[in-house]
């Protein structure tokens, strides 16, 4: 049986592994990553798939600033191998894009499959007139409003605007340890 729960600082040695089996070592050279550095991810929005003791899911949003406009910024999402293909990857993104609904937050913004993220209402059209912080394919530049209107308007730069954590690099491991004593859950 899975269950999806928020992230704990314990899990993070184990996220960290499944994110570098996911994406592989370039995964922090992708230009999402630029809006992520130096912040931690977005209270209570970082979650976890676990099967009985064993973590086999993740998804974390982060705080951003599409243009004029909060958002958040939805990634990595990440399933083990051994367990794709289940719903796993759907159920941390619907509980998710949920919990930040719930907490009032407007709209999210992505870069990924649109065929994947479309299901859950994601579009291209809402993210036209915005920009990212390096190169991307446009059509995997993606968009979803919690609320009505909320990305109206939005344009210019996407920036990240999460709480700021060490700005000493180590290895990838040691940033997310400082990310994740930068806020409880």
């Amino acid at each position: 049986m899975i269950t999806v729960v928020s992230e704990r600082p314990e899990d993070a040695p184990a996220i960290e592994t499944l994110l570098d089996d996911a994406f592989g070592a370039r995964r922090h050279t992708k230009t999402a990553e630029r809006l992520r550095e130096g912040k931690g991810p977005a209270e209570g929005l970082s979650l976890v798939a676990m099967e009985r003791r064993r973590l086999v899911g993740t998804i974390r949003l982060w705080h951003v600033e599409a243009g004029n406009v909060p958002a958040l910024l939805l990634g990595p999402v990440a399933v083990h191998p051994d367990w794709r293909n289940r719903g796993i990857g759907a159920a941390l993104v619907e509980t998710s894009l949920k919990r930040a609904h719930a907490d009032g937050h407007g709209a999210v913004i992505l870069v990924g499959d649109a065929p994947y993220y479309g299901r859950f209402d994601f579009r291209r059209d809402l993210t036209l007139d915005l920009s990212l912080p390096g190169p991307v394919d446009p059509d995997r530049f993606l968009g979803l409003e919690l609320m009505p209107g909320a990305l109206a308007g939005a344009r210019g730069l996407v920036r990240g605007t999460g709480t700021p954590v060490a700005a000493t690099r180590a290895t990838p491991l040691a940033d997310m340890d400082r990310a994740i004593a930068a806020y409880s859950y």
